[in-house]
């Protein structure tokens, strides 16, 4: 299992201490750095800054949003930062929800978001796959423009430049079970938001079709401490925010994860308080259960035991929320101990077969 260290979107003002922290987890040993982007601070451009001060750390969104871009331009920066990186980038997508999507980015959700998102990926696979210009024909994504609204003089076109991987990497974040499914049929790794290993039969049935080498990089809030209090508080402050604040109420997949895993009162409480404007009491109905089994938080013997616990559970790289140097540098430490599995070969570029590409 490698580990990654997961840095997330900026807060209300950029990071003071990201480059000194990525370079420390560079050193000793860390596989990977992940950026994401909800509705302020980009996934690309920080990654960009990384990979200038770093020379051997892969690096990954976790997650780009798809909605925030053309497949087009999702695959020129996936291009560019692989080439400036040398060859060290992963392009974690995910598809978000209404509430963001809609009342961020202004577009419709779609309708089929199984059919968006497997398009969306086999535009950009095509893309950088592809030495002829293209003709893409899809539901939500063709190639010249097909509406009625266009001009009709688009030309098909190629990549003016080579990019320096056709194969590579694409990760998705998924949540719903066929999500999740098609995710193990068409990507080469999957982020999932919530990864217990006491529950990961959870995720059985749709994993079940993954191929040799799939990748599950879930994050987990990570802390070396005697008493577990503060931290666990940090977690259950974060389930609190995601299950009551990021989706509607009918219309959250986070919730609808959640109570698939076993909770499903105590997400319907969470949800309710959150709402009500009582957040206080929601991150208290957050059970320490769950906040436990997706985190690391405890002694040095209690990581250790954590550790051993993701890497049977079927992950293979473990992405860790946290700043705090003894706990990455004790993580790192352990995991050298386990011993760590070498990288796997990706998916070759012709997973995807929707929508259909005519050269």
């Amino acid at each position: 299992m490698r580990l990654g260290l997961a840095v997330g979107y900026w807060t209300r003002q950029p990071p003071q201490d990201l480059i000194p922290l990525v370079q420390e987890a560079e050193r000793i040993g860390f596989h990977s750095v992940w950026t994401s982007e909800a509705w302020g601070s980009d996934a690309f451009t920080p990654l960009t800054w990384i990979a200038a001060h770093t020379s051997t750390i892969e690096l990954g969104t976790a997650i780009a949003q798809m909605a925030a871009r053309a497949p087009a331009a999702t695959a020129m920066h996936a291009l560019t930062l692989d080439h400036l990186s040398g060859g060290r980038f992963t392009l974690g997508l995910g598809l978000s929800g209404p509430q963001v999507v809609e009342g961020w980015y202004g577009r419709p959700f779609p309708r089929s978001p199984l059919t968006a998102s497997r398009e969306y990926v086999a535009v950009i696979r095509a893309m950088l796959g592809s030495a002829r210009p293209l003709t893409l024909e899809g539901s939500y994504y063709g190639l010249p423009y097909p509406g009625p609204d266009g001009t009709g003089l688009g030309k098909p076109l190629r990549p003016a430049v080579k990019p320096l991987r056709r194969d590579l990497p694409i990760f998705l974040g998924a949540e719903g079970p066929k999500n999740i499914a098609q995710t193990a049929a068409t990507a080469d790794g999957w982020l999932p938001l919530y990864w217990s290993p006491e529950r990961s039969e959870v995720y059985a049935d749709s994993l079940r079709g993954a191929p040799e080498g799939f990748r599950i990089a879930p994050m987990v809030y990570a802390r070396l401490c005697e008493d577990p209090g503060p931290a666990l508080f940090q977690v259950k402050a974060m389930i609190s925010f995601y299950i009551g604040g990021m989706g509607a109420k009918g219309a959250n997949f986070h919730a609808n994860l959640m109570a698939r895993m076993g909770f499903a009162a105590e997400v319907a409480r969470i949800q309710e308080l959150f709402l009500a404007g009582r957040p206080d009491e929601s991150i208290d109905s957050v059970p320490d259960e769950f906040a436990h089994e997706i985190s690391l938080i405890g002694t040095r013997d209690r990581l250790a035991s954590r550790l051993a616990a993701f890497r049977d559970s079927g992950v293979t790289d473990l992405l860790v929320t946290s700043k705090d140097l003894p706990t990455l540098r004790t993580l790192a430490e352990l995991n050298r101990q386990a011993g760590s599995a070498p990288p796997r070969a990706g998916r070759p570029v012709a997973a995807a077969p929707s929508p259909t590409v005519h050269h």
